[in-house]
């Protein structure tokens, strides 16, 4: 990135000097919620078919555009919903910001199309997930790092998110969130979780995964947890939480600099969009706990065919989700890059023209004779 332009990959700027810094950390979880809260009603939206949208799709891996498309610039529009649920309170918070540059202004030089989005799920009090909602973006911009080495600023806004956590004295140290977040630069985009929210994008009808969730007895995180001493009772770390990283929950990490079971580090994805990337959903885990990924893009696509309204879809997820019993908060966005809705996707039909050799055809007739 020269002079704030973004170019087609970040990671051409940083990557020798921050790979060597990335390592593998701890999920944390999510203890019974404590505050109060509901926002908007549910969608009266019906949903028509919907078993034959949960057949089963396989998920695809992350791969960035091979192809030039130079020329593709997209547009950023997006729509959320919000529902407490079953739970006594409301823990959630999130962010959608469709234009970068106007929101943080010309000081940081960004010349291309830029956008932020979050959700953050609380736990143990609402503290922790509206302190990271209000504040994380401002650690990243402002961080020395940014725009020119954009992964480094993620990882260092998360750090000083948590650690500001532990230091601000409003502040309930024993409150913790998940954060996950979707910067997008021109056409690159930075996905970074800790927690066990999920994005996934919607590619031509084809659901793609951007972020792992961080459960405590997921292979990876169970191996990272048990070296720090950490155990997992019943799937929660330390008996406690239901996920392996978080912000936050500061009675649990123990002394700010050590490295402990539960982890603030997030993961982090990139990748260039294409003119195939049609949207991103991103949901906390009370969206994902009864849905699959494939199911959840497949009603999207559906939904933004008939009203092209990206909000309108956030809606219909929760709504699903509430149908199918959930036991969670629930906050849903979606992200469109184009003002168009998704094309029909048409599948030709082919017509298999079979043959007969001679020798087949003399055969058949013999038995034909024979009858």
């Amino acid at each position: 990135m020269e002079n704030g332009f973004c170019k087609e990959d970040l990671s051409d700027i940083e990557e020798n000097q921050e790979e060597l810094d990335q390592s593998s950390q701890s999920n944390i979880g999510k203890p019974p919620r404590n505050t109060t809260g509901m926002r908007h009603c549910i969608s009266q939206a019906t949903l028509a078919g919907a078993s034959p949208l949960e057949s089963p799709t396989q998920i695809l891996p992350l791969k960035s555009s091979s192809s030039d498309d130079s020329g593709y610039v997209p547009i950023f529009r997006s729509g959320s919903y919000s529902e407490i649920g079953p739970k006594p309170n409301m823990e959630d918070e999130h962010i959608c910001i469709n234009d970068l540059c106007k929101h943080i202004g010309s000081s940081k030089g960004l010349l291309s199309p830029g956008a932020f989005y979050g959700v953050f799920d609380g736990h143990g009090g609402i503290d922790a997930a509206s302190f990271t909602q209000k504040n994380l973006l401002s650690f990243i911009v402002e961080d020395m790092h940014f725009p020119s080495m954009v992964k480094r600023a993620i990882r260092n806004a998360f750090v000083k998110a948590d650690n500001a956590l532990a230091d601000t004295q409003s502040l309930d140290n024993t409150s913790g969130t998940t954060a996950l977040t979707a910067l997008i630069l021109g056409r690159t985009m930075l996905i970074a979780n800790a927690g066990d929210s999920r994005a996934v994008l919607g590619k031509r009808g084809r659901a793609i995964e951007l972020s792992k969730d961080h459960k405590p007895n997921t292979t990876s995180e169970k191996l990272r947890i048990e070296k720090l001493g950490g155990v997992i009772y019943d799937g929660y770390l330390n008996g406690q939480l239901s996920v392996a990283r978080a912000l936050g929950d500061w009675h649990i990490k123990g002394p700010k600099g050590s490295k402990g079971p539960l982890s603030s580090e997030p993961e982090l994805e990139e990748l260039v969009l294409s003119e195939e990337d049609e949207f991103l959903i991103m949901g906390c885990d009370g969206l994902w706990d009864v849905m699959s990924s494939q199911y959840a893009v497949t009603i999207v696509r559906k939904e933004l065919m008939l009203h092209n309204d990206p909000e309108r879809c956030s809606k219909e997820l929760v709504r699903e989700a509430l149908k199918r019993n959930t036991c969670d908060n629930l906050t849903v966005l979606v992200v469109c890059f184009s003002h168009d809705p998704p094309p029909r996707i048409e599948i030709p039909r082919t017509q298999r023209k079979r043959s007969i050799s001679a020798e087949g055809l003399d055969l058949l007739k013999g038995v034909l004779s024979d009858i």
